[in-house]
């Protein structure tokens, strides 16, 4: 059978503000477009398909427009399973009506290993593919709280059970392909943070398992596996030297820290085993450049990108020698009559002379957030009558945000 192994949507994703809607929508487009064109027997989406638990109305028309194009292609199957920024009765809330359409939702475990050890047929109705998909597995799911315990010994029984489950989940679905007398693959989905997994400042990665991030060591996954899609890392890579475990990464750059990395979906065709694995490239669908430098680096890059007439979101990072108090103010000067658009300035040497005005023994801890506006105005010198003004309206914006959080919880 033919694969397509994805993860990472977090459809709903804004970039410093700015909505992504057009972004996912142009993706979707072009996966439903590879998908009938392929002949992709089953769609892999392992974990983080929203990017929050409570998606707007937007997000959800585009998940459910793309899951009816894709049973409209000729794909037989398509398995989703919940990541850590999914909710899982969210997720869960229509799988029995989306199991008409042969989507499977696994939105999180049940404790029941033939829930998620599942047997999917191919276009002739014979069983060709047995899939465990195993969501993103919390603390609760597979560990006992006990009391006097070190966070060594949570660490360890919560490592023991992620590799408890798998091991019944696989085992369950041996079991499978037992009863069917049929040796066919066995592929199994995660959504966790391995051993060596890599991050970049930037990328949009939410700390898991907290406390032992990059713990879960690959000999977790058991040997009858014949591919492991995994998601949660955003940078496409191999786990150890493997070429059959494998995070995708995500289809779109959820930020300015992973421009370097091309995003890909990974193609698996099981016809011989080990599977055969091709990284598809994604179109960039919205260019993201991060510039840094000081302002004579920074106006030479912006003056090819206008003669390119590209249209890029941008952020510019400012470490020049000279302290550059206006640097906004340049930018829109620079950039007026342009598509380009600005997501985020830091001005590094502006930062630096503010924290230079801290105490000897005052760090930013020490510090809220009125104090270190406070900073930024004494070292732009802005006169006492504008300050209250300005300060007013800085605290707007920080309690504004603080209820954007919270609802998106």
């Amino acid at each position: 059978m033919k694969i397509v192994h994805t993860s990472d949507w977090h459809i709903g994703h804004s970039l410093y503000g700015r909505k992504r809607h057009e972004e996912f929508e142009a993706f979707f487009g072009w996966l439903a477009g590879l998908i009938e064109r392929e002949g992709v027997d089953v769609l892999l989406v392992a974990g983080d398909v929203f990017d929050s638990s409570v998606p707007n109305h937007k997000a959800q028309e585009l998940y459910y427009r793309f899951l009816w194009s894709v049973a409209r292609s000729g794909c037989s199957h398509v398995v989703i399973t919940g990541g850590n920024h999914d909710s899982p009765s969210f997720l869960n809330a229509p799988r029995e009506l989306l199991r008409a359409l042969n989507v499977h939702v696994v939105g999180c475990t049940s404790g029941i290993p033939e829930d998620e050890a599942l047997v999917l047929s191919d276009a002739g109705g014979k069983a060709g593919l047995i899939v465990c998909a195993v969501p993103y597995l919390r603390d609760r799911d597979v560990r006992t709280v006990d009391a006097g315990e070190s966070v060594q010994d949570k660490q360890l029984k919560l490592v023991e059970g992620i590799s408890a489950h798998y091991q019944r989940v696989c085992q369950r679905a041996q079991q499978l392909r037992v009863e069917l007398q049929a040796d066919i693959p066995i592929v199994a989905m995660g959504h966790l943070f391995t051993a060596g997994g890599r991050c970049v400042d930037g990328d949009g990665v939410r700390e898991i398992y907290i406390g032992s991030l990059a713990h879960v060591a690959g000999d977790v996954f058991p040997a009858c596996i014949d591919y492991l899609a995994l998601g949660h890392l955003h940078i496409p890579q191999k786990v150890g030297d493997s070429e059959t475990r494998r995070y995708c990464g995500s289809p779109l750059r959820m930020g300015f820290g992973n421009t370097i990395h091309e995003n890909y979906v990974l193609s698996i065709e099981t016809d011989t085993l080990p599977p055969r694995v091709t990284p598809i490239p994604v179109p960039e669908f919205q260019a993201l450049e991060s510039i840094r430098g000081n302002w004579r680096d920074i106006s030479r890059r912006l003056e090819q990108l206008k003669a390119d007439q590209s249209k890029a979101w941008l952020e510019i990072v400012y470490d020049g020698d000279e302290l550059v108090s206006d640097l906004r103010q340049r930018l829109e000067r620079t950039l007026t009559d342009t598509d380009l658009e600005v997501l985020r300035i830091k001005n590094n040497r502006l930062m630096e002379r503010v924290i230079k005005r801290m105490g000897v023994d005052e760090t930013l801890d020490d510090l809220d957030e009125d104090d270190v506006f406070n900073r930024c105005l004494d070292a732009h010198s802005i006169p006492d009558a504008q300050r209250q003004e300005l300060l007013a309206t800085y605290r707007e914006v920080v309690v504004s945000t603080r209820e954007d959080d919270s609802a998106s919880q």
